[in-house]
């Protein structure tokens, strides 16, 4: 276990090279305001992180730093004490990157623990855990992986992240909307935003440097990114709402000056391997993480190179959709997964993305009104890569999401019109950790979507995350809610749990907890007739 004073950690320690005196200039004041992290494990290694930021929220976005390179000392070891380091080195903390700082790591052992440091001048950062992934050959027992997405700094707290991590995962995704771009007093919630952003509307790197610091700054976050890898994906928040490859939401003469910005800051801020270095609008973030034999993670890029949304977007009854020619993925991303699926030996094949997969109707009629931002914008990219998993004999495909600010769990299928077709797969989705406010509590199954759409399993729209336990016989997953993020301190509860048996896809719902009530006065109620529109459409 990572310690809470580990997690703290601050000032000298014995272990680390002795420093040989501040570069050129000024001695700097504590630079690890932004925390550690590590990324995209592999069996041999991982990406380890941090950003030199004394000052985080500096208005040009270089976190006060002076402008000179900066040797940053690192340190891996096997154990928390740092008495068994097994590697250490040196590197530059370059002005022309935010002082950022990215080691990539190979030739360790597979399926171990480690523990990492960094150390510049004479400050010493926080400890971080991570982990190797298994070695390819082999199947592990279980994997503790958790997933989150959209957490909206103005929104509330971050006490989701704090409470993920406080159940000690192998391995956390995020799905998308790690930070948003507004301007304070833009995106409100009922009530008022309980925090505000620092700066104006992110569109400069100056901008996104600093909003992207802001929200590191947050000691929950940095909680979850210190106790295991991190495995991210962007979705559109962290350029702009609902942006379609070179395609703004509303007409901007810099778009594409904008998204390299963006780009360039996400790679500054995440623990991203050297191949997802951005060349200017272009970004490689589509990849897989594998955990031996037992899952492979595809993680999905459904932002960069998906044609327009169609019909204006929104939520449409739209020909267009279903156009052929459309694609949410692009030709090369989708050949890449196809490929994948054909080529996989593991146990579980995971699709970690951005929006909602399955089919979702919001028209009790004759009509088929669906969001056109999701895949239902996209149907017949949708059905190939569904046909593609069915093709390639996948034994258990399972789809995470983010996006819609609200829990969900969904059987999957090839025809959505006809519900006694067979289900093909299962969509775990996540709720947001802090964005649209507090949410409210339902009872499970009263969403009025439910009626007309009996592939949906589950919804709540109470703020949280998924915790999955993966083993090679079944698919656990928990879906963790808080009662309110408006203040600091919520406790987590698991609203509903579902299981996923091996080759036989679908949920099997195992726990439906209703609030208990200590905890339901402090969650607002809703009415389920009102939930008609997701939360996630519902933005300026």
């Amino acid at each position: 276990m990572l310690s809470g004073a580990a997690i703290g950690a601050v000032g000298a320690v014995t272990g680390l090279p002795a420093a040989a005196g501040a570069a050129a200039g000024r001695p700097l004041a504590y630079p690890f305001t932004l925390g550690v992290a590590s990324g995209d494990p592999d069996h041999d290694g991982f990406v380890l992180w941090t950003r030199l930021a004394p000052q985080p929220l500096a208005e040009d976005g270089l976190g006060g730093m002076p402008d000179r390179d900066v040797p940053v000392h690192w340190e891996l070891a096997a154990d928390e004490r740092f008495r068994h380091v097994v590697r250490r080195g040196v590197a530059v903390a370059r002005t022309r990157s935010a002082h950022s700082v990215h080691v990539e790591l190979a030739g360790l052992l597979p399926g171990r623990e480690y523990f990492y440091r960094f150390r510049a001048e004479r400050h010493v950062s926080p400890t971080g855990r991570t982990r190797t992934a298994p070695a390819p050959w082999t199947m592990p027992a279980a994997l503790a992986m958790g997933f989150a997405s959209c957490s909206q700094y103005e929104h509330g707290y971050f006490t989701a992240y704090r409470r993920l991590a406080e159940t000690e995962p192998e391995l956390i995704l995020h799905l998308g909307d790690y930070q948003y771009e507004y301007a304070p007093d833009t995106y409100n919630v009922p009530g008022g935003n309980p925090r505000d952003h620092e700066g104006p509307e992110t569109r400069t790197l100056a901008n996104y440097r600093q909003r992207h610091a802001q929200y590191k700054t947050d000691a929950d976050l940095q909680a979850a990114h210190a106790v295991a890898p991190w495995a991210v994906v962007f979705d559109d928040h962290e350029v702009e709402n609902n942006w379609a490859d070179e395609v703004p939401e509303a007409p901007d003469a810099e778009f594409l000056a904008r998204r390299a910005a963006a780009f360039q800051a996400y790679y500054e801020n995440m623990p991203l391997r050297r191949t997802s270095i951005p060349r200017g609008i272009d970004m490689q973030l589509y990849r897989r993480v594998r955990w031996g034999r037992l899952a492979t993670f595809h993680m999905l890029d459904t932002r960069q190179y998906r044609d327009d949304q169609a019909c204006g977007d929104g939520y449409r009854d739209c020909a267009a959709a279903s156009d052929p020619a459309r694609s949410i993925t692009g030709a090369e991303q989708e050949a890449w997964l196809l490929d994948g699926f054909r080529r996989s030996d593991a146990q579980w094949d995971i699709l970690g993305q951005q929006v909602f997969f399955a089919q979702r109707d919001n028209n009790s009629g004759p009509l088929t009104v669906t969001s056109m931002d999701s895949w239902d914008g996209y149907v017949a990219s949708r059905d190939r890569i569904t046909r593609g998993w069915m093709a390639a004999g996948v034994r258990n495909p399972v789809v995470l999401t983010g996006d819609v600010h609200a829990h969900w769990a969904s059987d999957l299928k090839l025809d959505y019109a006809d519900p006694t077709s067979r289900t093909v797969g299962t969509e775990l989705v996540c709720s947001s950790i802090t964005s649209t406010g507090d949410g409210a509590d339902s009872p499970s199954g009263s969403h009025p979507w439910f009626a007309f759409n009996p592939h949906l399993r589950f919804q709540n729209n109470l703020r949280g995350y998924v915790r999955t336990t993966i083993t090679p016989g079944q698919l656990t997953a928990d879906f963790d809610v808080l009662p309110y993020v408006s203040r600091a301190g919520a406790p987590a509860y698991t609203r509903a749990s579902f299981v996923i048996e091996d080759r036989v896809p679908g949920l099997h719902q195992t726990a439906d907890n209703p609030l208990p009530s200590a905890l339901r006065g402090a969650a607002p109620s809703v009415d389920p007739g009102q939930q008609t529109v997701d939360q996630e459409t519902a933005r300026p």
